[in-house]
């Protein structure tokens, strides 16, 4: 009898093991330069329900002028003194991709040309605050701020409470004012001046949701100051290489943004388009991105970012129940995609560009110049054809 017990353990332990290792395989990861592509049909996903999804995104594309610098500079007309401080680039025509176990099921547009991304860089800005706690260069993401950035950046009483936790929540209520931008003056209350917005009364850090570029790019010079290395070559070298993107990518920051750090002369980055700048990258890195996010930091079995990082970047934030760490969630909230599972989280940027991630379904959507009012009916489509 404990024979027999011994080898159904031994059994069980061999097939678990057997079973851990079957699971993995099944996700493919490309090589640079090459992307295996499969029919959706492989999957017993319906293709004619996914090519109507494909056709939306072709026929609902972006309404704004294929002109960014026109599209910025009338998407953010209500902000006083607004300027155009970074480069910015004519974007393409609607592009995007649906990645099914780590292949391409389907594709559209040119998905290889290198457009702007706008606030899609924040996913990636927070991503270097996760290497940096990985690395042990932040000890916690609850330390205060203005120990690590000890110039004038986090003066004063109010932003000294300024945690790392509310940077990357967009919960700090920041006050000042970072290459010409004051923190007031960026997506101002529909009522009111300049007066009321200048004086207002400033809220608990982590307790008030406020989407802000001027704080975001607080969060990229901080980083900065930790990592000792411009955030791009931060980037490079422990994402981009290693999950074999391409090397047409860019990450700028403005014309006024360079600091002297260790006697080098280095360039803050933004962390989006809002005043030009931020990521300019083609829709094939975009889903490598999410494909490694989808895989919990994993790619072909090496490590690259801690799962326990991801899982606490997509968790919602006290402030929004909607938003975690520059990352969007799916979650009861004013941003919720009705008929659409909870577990989804995405990155999102002005002109309709998106990466979405569903784990569950190990799957990664990637859409750009999509009208963005109309990305989860494009969603639906797709989870239509499943």
């Amino acid at each position: 009898m404990r024979s027999i017990l011994i080898k159904s353990f031994f059994l069980l332990f061999l097939f678990g093991s057997n079973f851990q290792s079957i699971t993995a395989q099944q996700m493919y990861f490309p090589e640079r330069g090459n992307w295996q592509e499969k029919s959706p049909s492989d999957f017993k996903i319906n293709n004619q329900k996914l090519q109507e999804a494909v056709q939306y995104a072709k026929d609902n594309e972006y309404s704004g002028s294929k002109d960014l610098r026109e599209a910025i500079v009338k998407g953010f007309r209500r902000e006083p003194y607004h300027k155009i401080l970074g480069p910015t680039k004519k974007r393409g025509g609607p592009a995007g991709l649906v990645i099914k176990d780590g292949y391409i099921i389907s594709k559209w547009g040119d998905v290889e040309r290198v457009d702007m991304t706008f606030s899609v860089t924040k996913s990636y800005l927070s991503t270097m605050a996760g290497l940096a706690l990985d690395h042990k260069l932040i000890p916690s993401l609850d330390d205060f701020t203005y120990k690590h950035i000890w110039d004038h950046t986090f003066d004063g009483n109010h932003n000294k409470k300024i945690t790392w936790r509310h940077l990357l929540t967009q919960s700090s209520d920041w006050s000042g004012q970072l290459w010409g931008g004051y923190d007031w003056a960026d997506r101002p209350p529909r009522d009111g001046g300049i007066d009321e917005w200048k004086y207002r009364k400033l809220n608990d850090p982590g307790t008030v949701f406020e989407y802000n570029d001027v704080r975001v790019n607080l969060l990229a010079y901080s980083l900065l100051n930790v990592w000792r290395t411009p955030l791009p070559q931060v980037l490079k070298e422990n994402i981009m290489d290693p999950i074999g993107a391409s090397t047409t990518w860019r990450w700028y920051g403005y014309d006024n943004s360079w600091v002297t750090i260790d006697g080098l002369k280095m360039q803050s980055v933004s962390g989006g388009g809002h005043s030009g700048g931020g990521l300019f990258i083609n829709t094939l890195d975009h889903a490598r991105f999410g494909l490694l996010f989808l895989n919990n930091g994993q790619w072909n079995g090496k490590e690259l970012i801690s799962k326990q990082w991801i899982d606490e970047a997509i968790q919602p934030s006290k402030a929004n129940p909607n938003y975690g760490f520059m990352w969007w969630l799916n979650q009861k909230g004013p941003r919720h995609w009705e008929g659409l599972p909870e577990h989804l989280y995405y990155a999102a940027g002005f002109g309709g560009n998106f990466i979405v991630i569903d784990k569950k379904q190990n799957l990664v959507i990637v859409t750009r110049w999509l009208e963005p009012s109309q990305i989860d009916e494009f969603v639906t489509k797709i989870y239509n054809a499943l």
